[in-house]
């Protein structure tokens, strides 16, 4: 079959300029912000546009490997969208250096005295060494999983006959499912080190499961708003179908609602627990401005997508499941910050603050301008490398009659 018409569309490579450029202007606000004595607040700003587009393609891994052992249509109209976002892994690691360098600026486990006991009874475990070392490995295997089953992809579609591509696909399927229980491990740890030790007395057992719900989700959404613009556009124009949108909408119905189950499984748990080490973490963010942020998040993040997706038209319309994959996105950006906002900076950790004043600095936008151009800029790189479905795939043909179905 002739990949060269299922390639990425010219468009592309106006989007790639514009993301491109966003992203040396973020980088050069954010410089200033933190040549100019902002250094903890840049880092912020930073690290939140960091877990956000990292959410995105450590999320396309797992989509990935969750396509392959699922089957189905939809996977593999999704396939290299969601390929392209795991190829940025090694890159996104790359974008982690700031936060690597500047952990003594942003954590306050990096700077906790001898006398913290709860930070000191975890040991090694929390010097900052380790904790870079632990970031190494987590984008080695990341990486590691991403090229395999990138690789495995290449080779099937230079497939020639129907056997050796379905070999191609079944060492990936068989890849696929252990892999996915290592991959949730990996996040589950990444998220910790990551996330939850913006605040090192406060932890949470959902935390794992929790991130691992979201950075799918944010990665699907991402896919459906990458999909729909393809969508009226040749070549994906003679592929996608309405029952293509459905499906992946669906999908993203059933991530919203495991995202929220994870949420209110954490507050329950806590609720009930009602130990001193644990319920800060909501009291701060009950008060003030990040009350009211918390309110809109059940509202936005969950309440109005989940009755939204309810209607099978709105499913069936790419450009309508588009924008709301968009808004959901803005959700997950939001959320992140709802993380990070409250968090205590560099020397309240042993003030106890039960309350917050909402803040929010430039940095909070220069930060996932930055890394999201140089990060687009990188994915439609990869995109534009190889044939947008997996032409050769033994389910290609099932999946276009499957999308043009009523």
């Amino acid at each position: 079959m002739n990949t060269d018409t299922y390639n990425a569309p010219k468009s592309l490579n106006r989007w790639q300029s514009i993301a491109l450029g966003a992203g040396g202007i973020g980088v050069i606000v954010w410089l200033v912000g933190y040549l100019t004595g902002n250094e903890e607040e840049a880092l912020r700003g930073w690290l939140l546009g960091f877990i956000f587009w990292a959410g995105i393609a450590i999320g396309g891994l797992g989509i990935l490997m969750l396509q392959y052992v699922t089957g189905g249509a939809w996977g593999v109209v999704i396939r290299r969208v969601a390929e392209a976002c795991a190829k940025t892994i090694p890159y996104v690691g790359l974008l982690f250096i700031p936060i690597g360098l500047g952990v003594y600026k942003l954590y306050e486990f990096a700077n906790a005295p001898a006398t913290d006991k709860i930070i000191a009874w975890r040991g090694w475990y929390m010097d900052p060494p380790w904790w870079a070392f632990r970031a190494f490995v987590y984008f080695v295997l990341f990486s590691i999983m991403a090229y395999l089953l990138s690789s495995w992809g290449a080779k099937q579609d230079a497939s020639k006959d129907y056997e050796e591509s379905a070999k191609w696909l079944s060492k990936a399927t068989r890849f696929s499912g252990p892999s996915i229980v290592i991959f949730v491990l990996l996040v589950t740890f990444a998220s910790v080190d990551w996330m939850m030790t913006l605040e090192p007395h406060w932890f949470s057992t959902m935390w794992g499961f929790l991130f691992t719900a979201g950075w799918a989700l944010s990665c699907f959404c991402f896919s459906v708003a990458i999909l729909a613009y393809f969508s009226d556009k040749p070549p994906l124009d003679r592929v996608l179908g309405k029952r293509h949108f459905h499906d992946i909408g669906k999908l993203m119905l059933a991530l919203v609602m495991v995202w929220a189950y994870f949420n209110f499984s954490q507050y329950l748990i806590i609720w009930s627990g009602n130990l001193t080490e644990e319920t800060p973490f909501y009291v701060v963010r009950s008060k003030g401005g990040w009350g009211a942020m918390g309110l809109a998040l059940i509202v936005l993040h969950f309440a109005f997508p989940f009755l939204i997706l309810l209607m099978q038209d709105f499913k069936r319309k790419a450009k309508w499941l588009a924008s709301l994959a968009i808004f959901i996105l803005i959700m997950r950006l939001i959320d992140m910050f709802y993380i990070i906002g409250p968090s205590p900076k560099l020397g309240e950790l042993k003030q106890h603050l039960l309350e917050v004043p909402f803040r929010v600095t430039p940095w909070d936008f220069a930060g996932p301008i930055a890394v999201g151009g140089i990060w687009l800029f990188i994915f439609i790189w990869h995109l534009r490398q190889r044939p947008l479905v997996p032409l050769n795939d033994p389910f290609f043909e099932n999946a276009i009659k499957h999308g043009k179905g009523h």
